[in-house]
């Protein structure tokens, strides 16, 4: 019998917890009863009860598990280990807070009983706050543009991995992996499918997503996946430098046919000075992302650095505390 295997990231989601894994479970009981499976929650050292949630599920139920972290390892970093770390068939990254609906998963297997080893989730449309939904979809043509590979547009990680795709983001070996830009440079070697639904707004709890989440998303897409960041600030520099002499050029023109008339002031250099202050600094900015990128990958520290595990065998225990 395949098993499917369901991840559940979550941080300070003691509302959502355990209503997410039993919404899971009975779906999966409903709609693929023909398959094993497992839940595992993969919680990033949550400050509320979302751990002794979790631990009551589990000691109740031993087709859940869990992964707890020993620190907060971020949004990108936690989800990716839980996803390397469970053997199913196939695994399901779905969020704690009820946006990633759970009608989904077996629409994924369905398709993935076709062929297609990667099945990604794309939002058509969301009842989120209109204004984050806009900037989302500006910022994924942004990089969708700006990106050498073929970026998918509205898609969060939400979908399903074959174990084939699963072997590869193992060897992979990155120490900040960006599993939507994973997905689209590999997608197509997978037979990659998309399917689109609508996020349906939070269950409970508020939303741990921050302007400084977005934009280290952003960051991170921008200084893994193109270059157009650090061609820009060469080719704006040419611009600017252009420009200069050609005001320069002006002024001096002005200056010779209208000597005792003409009086420049000094309004014109503050202002000039101030605009290519504010674009160094802008792209001084940009190049410190791209060197922070390449610090922590030349660095190289474990993507995450788990406290313990519930419900997985005892070997499997003992090897991960080996590795």
């Amino acid at each position: 019998m395949e098993k499917i295997s369901i991840m559940i990231p979550c941080y300070n989601e003691e509302e959502n917890i355990p209503a997410i894994g039993d919404a899971v479970e009975a779906e999966i009981k409903k709609s693929l009863p023909e398959y094993d499976y497992e839940i595992c929650y993969v919680d990033n050292a949550s400050q509320d009860k979302t751990r002794e949630l979790i631990e009551q599920q589990c000691a109740t139920n031993k087709k859940f598990k869990a992964i707890f972290n020993v620190t907060n390892f971020g949004q990108f970093n936690s989800p990716f280990h839980g996803i390397c770390s469970l053997d199913g068939d196939c695994v399901i990254p779905i969020c704690a807070d009820f946006q990633d609906p759970v009608e989904m998963i077996p629409v994924f297997v369905r398709e993935w009983e076709k062929g297609h080893r990667i099945v990604s989730g794309v939002k058509t449309s969301s009842r989120e706050n209109g204004f984050i939904y806009f900037l989302r979809s500006i910022y994924y043509k942004l990089i969708k543009g700006m990106s050498s590979v073929k970026m998918i547009e509205h898609f969060t990680g939400f979908g399903l991995y074959d174990k084939s795709f699963v072997k590869l983001l193992r060897e992979l070996d990155d120490p900040l992996p960006f599993i939507r830009g994973i997905v689209a440079e590999y997608g197509d070697g997978f037979n990659l499918k998309t399917v689109e639904y609508e996020q349906p707004t939070r269950r409970a709890g508020k939303t741990h997503n921050n302007f400084y989440t977005l934009y280290d998303a952003a960051m991170l897409s921008i200084t893994s996946y193109t270059k157009v960041g650090l061609r820009l600030m060469t080719w704006l520099g040419f611009i600017i430098g252009f420009i200069d002499v050609i005001v320069a050029l002006v002024y001096l023109i002005l200056k010779i046919t209208n000597w005792d008339e003409f009086n420049a002031g000094y309004a014109p250099m503050i202002i000039g000075m101030f605009l290519i202050g504010a674009v160094q600094l802008a792209f001084m900015g940009l190049m410190g992302e791209y060197i922070l990128n390449i610090n922590t990958r030349a660095i190289n520290r474990p993507i995450v650095v788990e406290e313990r595990r519930i419900n997985f065998d005892e070997c499997e225990n003992n090897e991960k505390q080996k590795e």
